[in-house]
């Protein structure tokens, strides 16, 4: 989710790619997000996952919470918070069908990468399954913004 308007360009887009961000598994895994890149709008935290070996970048007390369900889940292999979805065509496409303007910069126009909060891998029947979470709070889910942007998580 977009939780900041600061600056967003193309040439910031492509610097994150080539960073790593959003890629990666396990220890490997770069967030899309870290919290030095966000203004804070409360408690942000980093974390060390010992099913990572890496400093987890959580964006506020509930995420937090969540984190350690998953930490401790012996269903849970991998965690990678702040994943985004960079597939902007379907993400503005599922935006267009719900008649939302898509989060965009004000200033350069350039598409946000909306992320989701959890991108977890847990083990089903000894198959690897990746399952998206996002951590909302109930005022939250009021807003239709927050709606499409879990819809679009789920795709």
């Amino acid at each position: 989710m977009v939780r900041n308007q600061r600056e967003w360009t193309q040439a910031k887009y492509e610097r994150y790619l080539k960073e790593g961000r959003g890629q990666g598994k396990g220890k490997n895994y770069i967030p899309w997000i870290k919290i030095q890149d966000i203004p804070s709008e409360g408690r942000s935290h980093r974390i060390p996952g010992w099913k990572t070996g890496r400093i987890h970048h959580l964006l506020s007390d509930q995420e937090k919470r969540a984190f350690y369900l998953f930490e401790w889940s012996d269903l849970v292999i991998d965690i990678r918070e702040q994943y985004p979805l960079l597939d902007l065509d379907l993400a503005m496409s599922i935006a267009d069908e719900m008649n939302i303007k898509y989060p965009e910069d004000p200033k350069h126009h350039t598409p946000y990468v909306l992320t989701t909060d959890f991108m977890i891998t847990v083990e089903q029947e000894k198959q690897p399954v990746q399952v998206a979470r996002t951590i909302k709070s109930t005022k939250e889910l009021e807003k239709k913004r927050t709606m499409v942007e879990v819809l679009i998580n789920v795709v």
